[in-house]
């Protein structure tokens, strides 16, 4: 018999961390949606290339994709309650350090914050699903909608702190408030369970490698395709709509437009698709969604802009179902754990390729034709992924 220490114990399920859960996430995009509706002016500003513009919108993903290694071992070795404190204080310095300098620390700074966030990005899936076993779906639809909502008021109220306090920096480095405010929120919930005790066998059976699940790889690529798709419209979509015609302010709403439609879909989709013994269809809808508005990006920008992000918002409540999925396809906690480690590390750094390619051919090409094109068959092959993802079994 072996007593299992206090923080190794799942956090307790209360209204108090729903709420500190809720607050993490909201404080998991402001640092990619905050730069990226004023990215003209911090490039006008810092004189820097089109080249390091296009590296600063692939830092987050690929910042996540290996800050994510390390989640399991940190929330192992130092429980969950203090991992994603720790997370959420480190997200808080970098959103301060990338304010203070030049083109280089705006960069290192970008990392350390998204760092943070990618520890919670890996860490809270598996709160959620250890502390609110019997509501998964709809803690699912909480923590990403909560999400959503924090990169729509990012991208929406940046440009105008920034033409209120007159400096980007000061309207960037604003969003390191909201964060501190979580980490005080989060100590104050997230509280362990009482210790409990386990019978251990002598020899435990060793798991399976997820990398031969072929499951574990369609779920992993399937996230990692959604995560593209997400984070080049955060970080292009403000650029196209102004070479569209549409003016800057105009053009940070839009995308707040986009970030904020996902929030009803992220609090209806996952509690519906939880009870729902296949989640493909669902999948299919979703990404129909996003192709019509891409399409109608590519083909008339300028005739209906608001309609193309109405469209391109509700389909990125994929995010959530893949999300749920990793939850949906495990039979315990310890592989939620694994696979949300393996779907996000692996899955961010193949997003990674998907800013920085869009900005660099939209700079080799002068138009956005390309990119779009590209961007509509990476569309077309995230839904048949994510299809074959709802099927139901287990990794």
């Amino acid at each position: 018999m072996t007593v299992v220490k206090n923080r190794h114990v799942p956090l307790v399920g209360s209204a108090v961390l729903a709420i500190g859960v809720a607050l993490a996430a909201a404080n998991l995009r402001p640092a990619v949606t905050s730069l990226a509706s004023v990215l003209g002016d911090v490039r006008a500003a810092l004189g820097v290339s089109a080249a390091w513009t296009s590296a600063l919108t692939a830092v987050p993903a690929l910042c996540f994709g290996f800050a994510a290694f390390a989640a399991p071992w940190l929330g192992r070795r130092l429980g969950m309650a203090r991992a994603i404190g720790l997370s959420l204080g480190v997200l808080t310095l970098g959103l301060v350090l990338r304010v203070i300098d030049g083109p280089w620390v705006v960069l290192g700074g970008t990392f350390i914050a998204c760092a943070g966030i990618a520890v919670s990005n890996v860490l809270i899936p598996v709160v959620v699903k250890a502390s609110f076993p019997d509501k998964v779906g709809l803690i699912t639809g909480v923590y990403t909608g909560a999400l959503s909502a924090g990169a729509a008021l990012a991208a929406a109220l940046t440009p105008r702190l920034e033409d209120h306090l007159g400096s980007w920096r000061l309207a960037v480095g604003a969003w390191a408030l909201l964060s501190a405010g979580a980490v005080i929120v989060w100590f104050a919930g997230a509280r362990h369970g009482s210790e409990a005790s386990v019978v251990r066998s002598a020899a435990p059976a060793e798991k399976r490698s997820l990398l031969r699940s072929p499951l574990a790889w369609v779920i992993t690529a399937f996230f990692g395709l959604q995560s593209l798709f997400a984070y080049t419209v955060m970080g292009w979509l403000p650029a196209m709509l102004v070479d569209s015609g549409v003016d800057r302010n105009t053009a940070g709403m839009l995308l707040a437009v986009s970030m904020l439609l996902s929030v009803p879909v992220s609090l209806f989709v996952p509690p519906i698709a939880a009870r729902l013994r296949s989640q493909g269809r669902m999948v299919l809808a979703l990404g129909v969604l996003s192709f019509a508005g891409m399409l109608g990006m590519l083909v008339a920008p300028a005739a209906a802009p608001g309609l193309w992000v109405m469209l391109i918002g509700f389909g990125m409540g994929m995010f959530p179902l893949a999300l749920l999925l990793m939850s949906l396809r495990t039979k315990s906690t310890s592989d939620t754990a694994r696979l949300s480690a393996m779907a996000q590390s692996l899955g961010y750094l193949i997003a990674a390729s998907g800013p920085f390619a869009f900005g660099v051919l939209r700079e080799a090409t002068g138009t956005w034709t390309t990119s779009l094109v590209l961007q509509l068959v990476l569309l077309a092959a995230l839904t048949a992924l994510g299809m074959i993802a709802g099927r139901p079994r287990y990794v």
